[in-house]
């Protein structure tokens, strides 16, 4: 093996599979290497400067041992709180197993000596549990570079239900972030970012809360509900719902389906046709009136020739209406 290569598998990015379903791939550091430059030995070519740039470069991301109370939360929350049994399973993996993939973090843009996470707050959260220290990629990230290596780490996951990623965009939008950078943070076109933002400004923040991220509950049915909730007195019944005493004790897809099925608009009651008969007793016609439509069914098998009839001087009876009208 030639000598520049000696380090290359130290600067290779892909992380072990282990308490998460894809080992994430961080973004590029804000502020690329400089590879040639000048030192006392000359300018920094062959392997010398093969092994000076790598070291440069792993210190632009080291991998760190950090104290979980150095880390604060990101620019933008990307998860619904969630106590459930996901939780308790990660919390075991890593007692067991120990933390397989470090999260990201970047130093914090404002407080000497802390960071702020990029990915990874379910397991920074499981190992604060623990009373362990969290390893952790650390890079230098702009703000831009942040939310995109956040959001598309999740993205890559099976785990972020379709309200969370929405929330995260809504968020996005709200902190001053072009559209352009929030489809790359969610590796979504720009019909799908309307779809998502729109779900999550239509719904009340409370009402989202309170569900969580009903992660079985699909893109369809999160849209469905911002329909369903377009109106004061819809969203009255879905906070009755809410309310309700067993409600918290639900999982949050049951707490999705109580909401859904509380938002649901009325039936509207079916109304009865009224049956027209001819002087001889026949039943030519049923007459439907409801407040969308006015429906005539002519009994093809009883009055066949006056249906095609009447269809026939449709024209001419609408013409003697208005000259009635006119009157």
């Amino acid at each position: 093996m030639a000598r520049k290569n000696l380090l290359a598998g130290l600067l290779d990015e892909k992380l072990p599979a282990g308490n998460s379903a894809v080992a994430p791939q961080p973004a590029s550091p804000t502020q690329p290497i400089q590879g040639m430059q000048s030192s006392a030995f000359g300018p920094r070519g062959g392997a010398i400067g093969a092994v000076t740039r790598s070291i440069e470069q792993l210190k632009a991301h080291a991998v760190l041992d950090l104290a979980t109370d150095v880390i604060d939360a990101s620019l933008i929350a990307d998860r619904l709180a969630d106590t459930g049994d996901d939780h308790k399973l990660l919390v075991a993996s890593i007692r067991e197993h120990g933390q397989q993939v470090p999260i990201l973090v970047r130093p914090h843009p404002d407080h000497e000596g802390r960071y702020q996470i990029a990915y990874g707050r379910r397991r920074l959260r499981a190992l604060k549990e623990l009373g362990q220290t969290v390893r952790a990629i650390v890079k230098p990230l702009s703000n831009e570079q942040l939310v995109v290596a956040q959001g598309q780490e999740n993205s890559a996951r099976t785990d972020l239900s379709f309200i969370e990623k929405a929330l995260f965009a809504a968020r996005l939008e709200e902190g001053g972030f072009d559209r352009e950078t929030i489809m790359a943070a969610l590796s979504v076109d720009k019909s799908g970012l309307s779809r998502l933002i729109s779900s999550a400004v239509r719904i009340p923040n409370d009402i989202i809360e309170a569900i969580g991220p009903a992660p079985k509950a699909g893109r369809d049915r999160w849209i469905e509900l911002s329909a369903r909730l377009d109106g004061a007195a819809a969203i009255e019944k879905a906070r009755k719902a809410m309310a309700a005493a067993q409600f918290s004790t639900l999982s949050s897809d049951e707490r999705f389906s109580k909401i859904f099925e509380g938002a649901a608009p009325k039936k509207a009651k079916a109304v009865r046709p009224t049956i027209w008969r001819s002087d001889d007793g026949l039943r030519i016609a049923s007459i439907r009136d409801d407040p969308k439509a006015l429906t005539v069914t002519i009994d093809k098998k009883v009055a066949a020739d006056f249906g095609a009839y009447l269809v026939e001087t449709i024209p001419e009876i609408y013409a003697a209406f208005k000259r009635r009208a006119g009157a």
